[in-house]
């Protein structure tokens, strides 16, 4: 299986810009990046997650403006584009979604986060979780589609990991949990013997400061690619034969064992005696 280039562009989300102004500034980035196979956004990049108030008048329905023109550069550059997220509208509803394009700007996959922070954020009571996995097809593998407070949910990522070689994971962490962050791509990776492709946002955003860390984590839970706090492009070239190899080599998925609940739900010493 040849090499895979991944992009991911760690950028400043919107701040003084108009819409319009950003989004070039955003795809000209895209078209530096363009010889990559895999470009990767960050959360809500668009709006800023942090930009509450905004969340209802920004939004779009998913195959809306900025769904369009994401559509129609991935089209441009010929490389497949995963849009990060944005702020979706459907009905009455809004989500935090994201949708990856493919180089003929084909919708490959849409998927709405699952998990929605509430800790000192207002998401929980503006945007409604998705229930819903999503992957697309990558160079000859299959990629699984998880956004920021998803990361802390293994759960999520192991219901999808019989299928999937690679995760990408696009964020807006704080540089106040930047640590997590990073320790929480590395445990993905390595319990789920996967590639796990981090996108953090970098800057200020609604007077929160950002922690930057995109990186690009192997199956064996090592960095291929690692970026500092502030805004860059992180690039890397991967092997999407490596999971394979890695489940192979260290076949620890084939010893998964979910313990049988006890009927009245307790949890058990070793003796077997309720604790």
């Amino acid at each position: 299986m040849a090499a895979l280039r991944v992009a991911c562009l760690q950028i400043q989300p919107r701040a003084d810009q108009t819409p319009a102004d950003h989004f070039e500034e955003v795809a000209q980035q895209v078209r530096g990046a363009g010889d990559a196979d895999l470009i990767v956004l960050p959360e809500l990049w668009n709006v800023g997650y942090f930009a509450f108030d905004q969340y209802r008048d920004e939004a779009e329905p998913a195959d809306g403006p900025t769904a369009r023109r994401l559509s129609a550069l991935a089209r441009e550059v010929g490389s497949v584009l995963h849009g990060g997220s944005f702020v979706e509208r459907a009905d009455a509803a809004l989500h935090n979604t994201s949708v990856v394009f493919g180089p003929d700007g084909a919708t490959l996959a849409r998927y709405r986060k699952v998990h929605v922070f509430g800790y000192q954020s207002r998401e929980r009571q503006l945007v409604t979780g998705g229930d819903v996995l999503s992957t697309f097809p990558l160079g000859g593998a299959q990629a699984g589609l998880a956004i920021c407070y998803d990361l802390r949910f293994p759960e999520l990522f192991r219901a999808a990991v019989d299928d999937v070689a690679l995760f990408v994971v696009p964020a807006t962490w704080p540089a106040a949990r930047v640590g997590h962050w990073q320790a929480l791509l590395r445990a993905r990776a390595i319990e789920n013997q996967a590639f796990v492709v981090g996108c953090n946002a970098a800057g200020r955003n609604g007077g929160v400061e950002l922690g930057g860390a995109s990186a690009i984590i192997d199956p064996w839970g090592e960095a291929v690619a690692q970026a500092g706090p502030g805004p860059t492009v992180l690039e890397a070239a991967i092997d999407l034969s490596a999971p394979s190899r890695a489940r192979s080599d260290f076949p620890a998925l084939r010893d998964r064992v979910l313990p049988r609940p006890t009927l009245a739900g307790a949890i058990t010493s070793e003796a077997g005696v309720p604790s």
